[in-house]
């Protein structure tokens, strides 16, 4: 990191939004809770609109945001950016889709030496920074961590935690997200049109992923036995009760990498990690996935992608829209990781050993909160800003592009989170 001074600490870089903004009030509770001596301040487009969204966030939680810096910072004035990243030692990025507007930021933070964090979901983008910026982050001694939200830090976070209780040789992990509302249903929208917007672009260009995954990865991993089979069609999970499919996000891939990094630097066996969402009902899920299919075709063509994007709301059925969950919904919306290991009490040797045996030893985890897009989400993005600038000795021993696992598995992540009211816990209750 340059050693020029900083103005901040910390800058939330889109904090209008509607992700950012909700972050302003979990990074303070963050440093007065912790007893830190972090300085902060916004950054957007306008100044008022700024000033607006910290005056409400200081009518709602009580808190003094009078005095709070606010910076002038547009994605299409690179000057601005830059001089924006050289204010700060960390930029929370809380401005998407990041295919469109995460590299700038991510450019003139390796530029002038500024760490970074954003909740990025899209494969695509990350596999492309980790090609461009990781070494030069590296070369620069910053830290790049993407994914740092829900549900990629639940996922990955929740199979290093599942390691570290594991108690023998972990060989393959199956993790199960579900959601519940409390006193509900409540009516409106699941998600904001952001996070829809970037679902379909990353749908859309789908087929750049394996191009960027052989240029990253040009050596194959051993094979490890016996090989974790993925479950491609509707079943039904014995432990909660509820049918199971594939979950299409970017867990699977977060995890193969911090797994990837953990054997080629630690020398640790790497857990096979396969990604299923859950759901209540059978007619829920299959519902959910014929929309799904038709998001997925429409999404290759621009005509038909360009109607995805106009009308959210009517390809969705309600659950995506511009105004994104109500305070109420969010606040009443609990999410479940259910994460299932298998393999041997036994440790080995050498991370390629393998075992005359099939795996015999079993152990649940669960990761579980409140509020999982838009509370959570942001403690966990503040929390991962705070780690950096509070435990770097215990990150990868230089600078990097990394997926969170990778990032805060030697930190007191998982510690503070469950203080903060996202619970980790082995061998939980499932009843809920």
């Amino acid at each position: 990191m340059s050693n020029q001074p900083r103005l901040l600490d910390v800058i939330i870089f889109g904090a209008t939004g509607f992700t950012g903004k909700p972050t302003i009030p979990q990074l303070t509770k963050l440093i007065k809770s912790e007893n830190l001596s972090l300085t902060w301040g916004v950054a957007g487009r306008s100044e008022e609109k700024l000033k607006k969204a910290l005056l409400e966030m200081q009518q709602k939680t009580g808190e003094d945001y009078s005095n709070i810096p606010v910076i002038l910072a547009d994605i299409k004035d690179p000057e601005s950016i830059e001089k924006m990243t050289a204010s700060a030692r960390i930029i929370i990025n809380a401005v998407g889709p990041y295919r469109f507007y995460g590299e700038q930021v991510i450019a003139a933070c390796v530029k002038t030496g500024t760490h970074h964090v954003d909740v990025s979901g899209e494969p695509q983008f990350m596999d492309l920074m980790q090609l461009k910026y990781h070494e030069a982050a590296q070369a620069k001694g910053i830290y790049l961590v993407s994914a740092c939200g829900f549900d990629s830090i639940p996922a990955d976070m929740g199979v290093i935690f599942l390691q570290k209780n594991f108690e023998g040789t972990l060989n393959s992990v199956e993790t199960f997200l579900y959601t519940t509302e409390e006193g509900g249903p409540y009516p409106g929208a699941d998600i904001h049109y952001t996070t829809y917007e970037s679902a379909v672009h990353g749908l859309a260009n789908w087929s750049e992923l394996p191009g960027l995954r052989k240029k990253l990865y040009p050596n194959r991993l051993p094979m490890f036995k016996p090989k974790a089979p993925l479950k491609q069609s509707i079943f039904k999970n014995k432990y909660i009760n509820r049918w199971c499919t594939l979950f299409p996000s970017a867990d699977r891939s977060m995890c193969f990498k911090t797994q990837r990094y953990m054997y080629e630097t630690y020398k640790k066996r790497p857990a096979q990690v396969n990604c299923y969402i859950a759901y209540n009902g059978l007619l829920h899920l299959m519902a959910t996935l014929i929309f799904g299919a038709i998001v997925m075709m429409f999404s290759k063509f621009s005509f038909t992608r360009n109607l995805l994007l106009k009308y959210p709301s009517f390809f969705t059925y309600g659950m995506a829209t511009h105004e994104g969950p109500t305070e109420e919904k969010q606040e009443n919306t609990f999410f479940h990781f259910l994460l299932v290991g298998e393999g041997w009490p036994e440790t080995q040797l050498e991370p390629t050993d393998e075992f005359s045996t099939p795996p015999e030893k079993r152990l649940l985890a669960k990761v579980s909160g409140r509020n999982p897009g838009y509370g959570a989400t942001c403690l966990m993005l503040a929390m991962s800003a705070v780690m950096i600038l509070t435990e770097g000795h215990k990150l990868p021993p230089s600078g990097g592009y990394y997926p969170p696992g990778a990032a805060f598995a030697n930190t007191s992540m998982i510690e503070k989170l469950n203080r903060h009211g996202v619970k980790f816990e082995i061998n939980p209750d499932l009843k809920s």
